[in-house]
């Protein structure tokens, strides 16, 4: 099948290899000029795990190209996926001007029948707005769907290659068949493809998102409450996540949720239900609840260093928002580092991925370390903030040599409480008793 990705985003991007890996033909467009002679020139823009092996291959068997020229990309496929940038804007809404801008441009363009697909997270309504501004210059048929992603940064690859389910939001007989044959050789493993109206299937992915952005508010909760009464959080978290009504992902406590959908979606989930004048109170409470999650790791370090952070040394390991990404949006060590500098803290930071991103932000603010022991030498205290693999089995001897306080402030649970103890590090994390061998 002949597709078009219009913009190359984490979605867009993944989504077009992707689909290009199972045979199809696909041209990705993007308006950035210098993106896309880098794509041309076989450099992938993003980290995702696996996804630079398929970038290439399928560049070299023909199926997968770039370019800025819409009308080229319009004119030689009938499948239109929009993974277009939805932000937040400053109320909350989600911002459709990408979203509207390539509308019209297509209803400009088109001159035979193509199928436009919303694959990116956008507002209920959004399919019908898309059609509006299509059918106003459109002299040809077309049909507009709603087929939202589930994927993960870290796995976006993966999830691609094998859904859990697809949704196609749809009432065109012609657009589901299409859809449903484009999905074949995802679904030939007995995965369902749920149709629905274009309204519920956009509402869908936000319910998803939404959802499991309560799932870890709770549990966050939940943790904060273990650390007043003594329980430990990873108990309760074993002992409720092998029931299978709740299921035991997104249930582990730490410093909240980050990246670039749970804060916009939830956010605009809570918009969209205002406008329509439904208070969702949950949802509310989900964001005030991560909103103080984010730097409960600083007032710990406070009262270990007696209420003084000014002229302190503090390590950071980890800064993007999840392991396996170079994504810092919404991340939790953003508000942590932020906090640090407003208290006149040194700063020093590693990460695998992300301090190229995270050095757009702060510059010379932070000091960035070619690996993750050089972020200790002479620190006050380390905090964690991303759970990494290597950051699992360190040399603690090493770090206690380098550090001069042995404390760890550990927003992902990372450490064993019993390996703390035996190596005499002051360690305290989400949700469990503090350990003050150091």
């Amino acid at each position: 099948m002949n597709i078009a990705v219009i913009g190359t985003g984490y979605v867009g991007l993944v989504s077009g290899t992707c689909l290009a890996e199972v045979g199809n033909n696909v041209i990705c467009v993007d308006i950035d000029e210098e993106k896309v002679e880098q794509m041309q020139e076989g450099v992938v823009p993003i980290y995702e795990p696996h996804l630079e092996e398929l970038f290439h291959k399928n560049i070299q068997a023909e199926r997968l190209e770039f370019t800025t020229d819409l009308k080229y990309a319009l004119d030689n496929s009938l499948v239109i996926f929009l993974a277009l940038p939805t932000p937040q804007d400053e109320d909350g809404s989600a911002d459709l001007q990408h979203v509207k801008n390539v509308a019209h441009k297509i209803g400009k363009k088109i001159s035979a029948y193509k199928i436009i697909i919303n694959k990116s997270t956008v507002p209920v309504g959004t399919s019908e707005m898309v059609k509006k501004i299509i059918a106003s210059y459109a002299k040809v048929d077309f049909d507009v769907a709603s087929n939202p992603e589930f994927l993960r940064e870290g796995f976006a690859v993966h999830d691609f290659m094998n859904p859990e389910r697809i949704i196609i939001g749809s009432t065109s007989n012609q657009a589901i068949d299409t859809l449903k044959n484009l999905y074949r050789p995802f679904t030939s493993i007995k995965r369902p493809v749920i149709v629905m109206d274009e309204k519920s299937a956009e509402l869908t992915k936000y319910a998803a998102n939404t959802f499991l952005a309560t799932k870890i508010s709770f549990m966050n909760e939940v943790a904060n409450l273990c650390e007043i009464i003594g329980s430990n959080v990873e108990d309760i978290r074993k002992g409720i996540g092998s029931d299978s009504r709740i299921g035991n992902k997104f249930l582990y406590p730490g410093i909240g949720y980050g990246g670039s959908c749970f804060p916009k979606d939830v956010n605009a989930l809570v918009y969209s239900s205002d406008e329509a004048g439904y208070d969702f109170k949950i949802l509310k409470s989900v964001i005030d609840v991560n909103k103080v999650q984010k730097t409960s790791m600083i007032p710990k370090v406070k009262k270990y260093l007696n209420n003084d952070l000014k002229g302190k040394r503090i390590g950071i390991w980890g800064l993007s928002f999840k392991p396996n990404t170079d994504d810092i949006r919404e991340a939790p060590s953003i508000d942590v580092i932020n906090e640090l500098l407003l208290n006149d803290v040194e700063v020093l930071a590693y990460d695998p991925e992300a301090m190229h991103n995270m050095y757009k932000l702060y510059g010379g603010k932070v000091i960035f370390c070619e690996n993750a022991y050089d972020a200790l030498t002479n620190v006050d205290c380390l905090i964690i903030n991303t759970e990494w693999r290597e950051f699992y089995s360190p040399d603690f001897f090493r770090m206690k040599n380098l550090m001069k306080n042995a404390a760890i402030f550990d927003g992902r649970n990372v450490f064993d409480l019993n390996l703390m103890k035996e190596n005499k590090f002051h360690y305290e994390s989400v949700g469990r008793k503090v350990i003050k061998n150091a």
